[in-house]
């Protein structure tokens, strides 16, 4: 779709007046929509999808029109170009695809019930109203909502409610924003409210399924962020209120409609007496991450999905900044560290990437850009080097002049680099366009060469297969010595005498101190040692990083994956959760080149042994008063590499903790729960066990306790068991949409269930598309497929089930990237299976 296919081109709406009357018992919306707007031309389209046209009206005089519902589109003949207000009376079905208008549903105390919500992101709108759908149509709407109401339900927008006639709810008129922005709820609620210091009233609904205390946590994120971002943008949040609803079937994470945000109940909702630190903090960043949006993403708005980063980038950034400041003591970089930047630098080398930037047509391809590693993750990952090299204080003030010259409209990346370079004196938008508009990162090589000089080069870094096109990239070094220029813009640096520096300096030389910029660093062998010999007195970041940026070169077969084995025994009783992440991310990586019930993999199990058992003395099982968040969060890792290892100990306690609290399950430490009940499936299983912990699955409403299940049952060694679950993947009742790509992923990962999964997948491919399709979600089964496989068997299974489709809209470059992805873990460990395992035997 190129500028001039726009439909924005021809029409420019202003103003909406949308009235919906919705039929739960019919699955039916009937609706009319009037537009006042300005025709360019005589002969307009709209955006329409799924809608039955019944007439259209200018004036209140009718006027021809011609759907075209390959366009997803609605073409009109206006009596002449010019001021015009347009009235389209259609009907349309209630569906249960999780997009447009569609209903959730949930029990209670036995009961279904359901609610109606919305999603309209990314071209969804078009499904409940005629409209131009477009980011750059901005207008201002004033909704009307009619429904099959009884006592006892409450209706929210994006606006406060006005009055109530004749059964239809009227909401106060928007400010100007995109159709995609636009969202409302209706059902059987429950609600805690309060207000900013600025008077802005926050609010958080969800379902009366659940305890009245789980809406606590998120109330309290909702209401310090909105005062830290008014703070932080010099700007005021725009609207009266800050709804946060929790949806019981919802597609995405989160969605930063304005005023009304919606989230997973998962992301939203949780029990402050038993919930896990990690999912307080993931909580936490999903609620600053959606807020964050309501002003960079909703005051300002891309001007077409291709500037997509300008919402995701930024939010995902500000999330952390803000949580940092509501929470300092959870130390939520180093969470950045071990979720950011590993998924950043992992699907960025594999050939094929997506660039940050990037060209779209299609609304199939619009969906698919929306690559979390990507967008999201790389994103934010140039925006953390944007705010070191500029500090906050330059950073807050062009983004306070950003939102100043753009609210209420439309920007492209062009207008923030100007307004950060106009704030900060650098010409910002220069460094970041090698970032934003290349795909892929460089690997910096820091070498001393035959003359004894320090030399530094860049070159573009791949794991598997890559055709290197000369790339260069402007790289912020963030070196630790004053040789090393801030930023570096040439294949080749020199840096000086490296004898001399390393004297005037008096410590190892290291690049990309914080980790805060896009890129990884091979040093040479003397380089390492030196680094490596004075490792302990390096922080948490750095170690983790050392061992993040070895385990990436060793993929990219640059370094032996065999030389990773004994730094995990170097740093195996580190207290820090960061460094233990990314330890233990490589020790269960080292699982693909042992097969399963083979020798090599007993003696893995051994080396996980040996990894975790001084760890896993010092914690114990059970949560202790007092202890740090860093011990926290270590001991699921610790714990679930023992429970590998098969150590009869813990084994034994996990067992006796089942036992003891096998009739108060949902109560047991949300901090050890999954892994009690995973190891109950895996070494006590039985049918009993699976239909209690199944029957927990459906009728609990704690979302933390449900993900343990989830996680938890997949695991299951018996083959009928595993079928059972498997009969339940088309089954809404028990696994609900939503998580049905988890249920996947549980019994893909496990050995004893991952042909049966396959085939499930490749089997029921056209019901899996027909069913989640039409969501950005749908590719990710792909994704999630390649990030299991490394034989040479599921390689030839995978193409030939995935080749033939590889030119379906949205999933080409899925396809494309996860055949790469396959291919190097198989040639990895062809190559370093048999060094790998004589290491793992030392």
């Amino acid at each position: 779709m190129t500028e001039n296919k726009r439909l924005l081109d021809a029409f420019q709406p202003d103003h909406y007046d949308l009235y919906l009357d919705i039929n739960r018992a019919n699955k039916t919306i009937a609706g009319t929509t009037t537009i006042d707007g300005h025709a360019s031309q005589p002969v307009i389209k709209v955006n329409q999808k799924f809608l039955h046209i019944n007439d259209v009206t200018v004036d209140q005089k009718p006027v021809p029109f011609t759907v075209k519902d390959d366009e997803e589109a609605l073409e009109i003949t206006l009596p002449a170009a010019g001021d015009v207000k347009l009235s389209i009376d259609y009907t349309a079905p209630l569906t249960d695809t999780m997009m447009g208008i569609y209903p959730s549903y949930y029990q209670v105390n036995g009961e279904q019930k359901q609610i109606i919500g919305t999603q309209f992101e990314t071209t969804a709108a078009r499904q409940a109203f005629p409209s131009v759908d477009e980011p750059a149509a901005k207008a201002t709407f004033s909704l009307a909502i009619k429904f099959d109401e009884h006592p006892g339900e409450t209706v929210i927008a994006n606006m406060p409610e006005n009055h109530v006639a004749n059964g239809v709810h009227y909401f106060d008129e928007t400010v100007k924003m995109s159709t995609y922005l636009v969202a409302f709820a209706f059902g059987e609620l429950q609600s805690k409210l309060t207000e900013t210091k600025s008077g802005v009233k926050v609010g958080v609904f969800a379902t009366k399924a659940h305890q009245a205390k789980e809406l606590d946590f998120a109330l309290d994120i909702a209401k310090r962020a909105i005062e830290f971002y008014e703070d932080f943008y010099h700007t005021p949040y725009p609207l009266p209120h800050s709804w946060q609803l929790a949806l019981p079937d919802f597609s995405a994470g989160a969605m930063e409609n304005w005023g009304l945000v919606t989230y997973r109940e998962a992301y939203l909702l949780l029990d402050p007496d038993n919930t896990s630190l990690d999912m307080k903090q993931l909580v936490a960043t999903v609620i600053t991450h959606e807020l964050a949006h309501q002003w960079f993403g909703d005051l300002v708005t891309m001007k077409w999905w291709d500037d997509l980063w300008l919402n995701e980038s930024f939010a995902n950034m500000m999330e952390y900044v803000s949580v940092d400041a509501i929470h300092p003591e959870w130390k939520i970089w180093e969470l950045f560290q071990t979720s950011e930047a590993p998924m950043a630098l992992q699907r960025d080398a594999t050939d094929g990437v997506q660039p940050v930037h990037v060209e779209v047509n299609n609304p199939a391809e619009i969906d698919s850009i929306f690559d979390p590693a990507i967008v999201y993750a790389k994103g934010s990952r140039m925006l953390v080097m944007v705010r070191a090299l500029l500090g906050n204080d330059a950073l807050r003030k062009g983004l306070k002049n950003y939102f100043a010259a753009h609210k209420y409209n439309n920007a492209a990346g062009g207008d923030l680099w100007q307004a950060l370079g106009d704030a900060s004196g650098l010409n910002i938008g220069e460094i970041m366009k090698s970032w934003l508009e290349q795909p892929g990162y460089p690997v910096v090589t820091a070498a001393v060469n035959d003359q004894g000089q320090l030399v530094l080069s860049q070159k573009q870094f791949f794991i598997g297969d890559g055709e290197d096109q000369g790339r260069t990239w402007q790289i912020p070094l963030n070196a630790n010595y004053d040789a090393a220029p801030q930023i570096m813009a040439d294949k080749e640096v020199i840096l000086g005498d490296y004898a001399q520096l390393r004297k005037e300096n008096g410590k190892p030389f290291r690049l990309n101190v914080g980790n805060n910029s896009h890129f990884i660093v091979k040093y040479d062998d003397q380089l390492l040692k030196d680094i490596m010999d004075h490792a302990d007195e390096l922080d948490n970041i750095s170690q983790r990083q050392l061992l993040q940026d070895l385990r990436l070169l060793a993929e990219g077969q640059q370094i032996s994956y065999a030389s990773l084995i004994p730094l995990l025994t170097r740093f195996a009783n580190s207290h820090s959760a960061i460094v233990n992440a990314e330890l233990y991310h490589i020790a269960n990586s080292l699982k693909m080149f042992a097969k399963p019930g083979s020798a090599e993999e007993d003696q893995l199990k051994k080396f996980f042994d040996r990894l975790s058992k001084d760890q896993v003395t010092r914690l114990g099982w059970l949560p202790k008063q007092g202890e740090s968040n860093d011990d926290q969060l270590v001991r699921p890792y610790v714990l679930n590499a023992s429970l590998y290892a098969h150590n009869v100990d813990s084994i034994k306690a996990a067992h006796q903790i089942f036992t003891d609290n096998q009739d108060q399950l949902a109560a047991l430490s949300a901090d050890i729960r999954g892994l009690v009940l995973k190891n109950e499936v895996q070494n006590y299983g039985s049918r009993e066990l699976f239909d209690q912990l199944l029957t927990a699955y459906q009728e609990t409403t704690d979302p933390s306790y449900k993900a343990d299940l989830r996680m938890a049952i997949p695991t299951t060694t018996d083959p009928e068991l595993i079928k059972l679950i498997i009969g339940h993947y088309k089954d809404a009742q028990v696994i609900k949409p939503q998580d049905l790509r988890a249920w996947y992923r549980g019994v893909l990962a496990n050995n004893a269930g991952q042909e049966a999964a396959w085939s499930w997948l490749r089997n029921d491919w056209q019901w899996l598309e027909d069913t989640v399709g039409g969501d950005m979600e749908f590719a990710s089964y792909i994704t999630v497929s390649a990030g299991i496989f490394h034989t040479p068997q599921r390689l030839a299974e995978f193409k030939e089930f995935f080749e033939p489709k590889i030119n379906t809209p949205g999933l080409t470059r899925e396809i494309t990237m996860d055949i790469r992805i396959i291919a190097s873990k198989v040639a990895l460990v062809e190559k370093e299976a048999a060094a790998v395992n004589a290491a793992i035997a030392d």
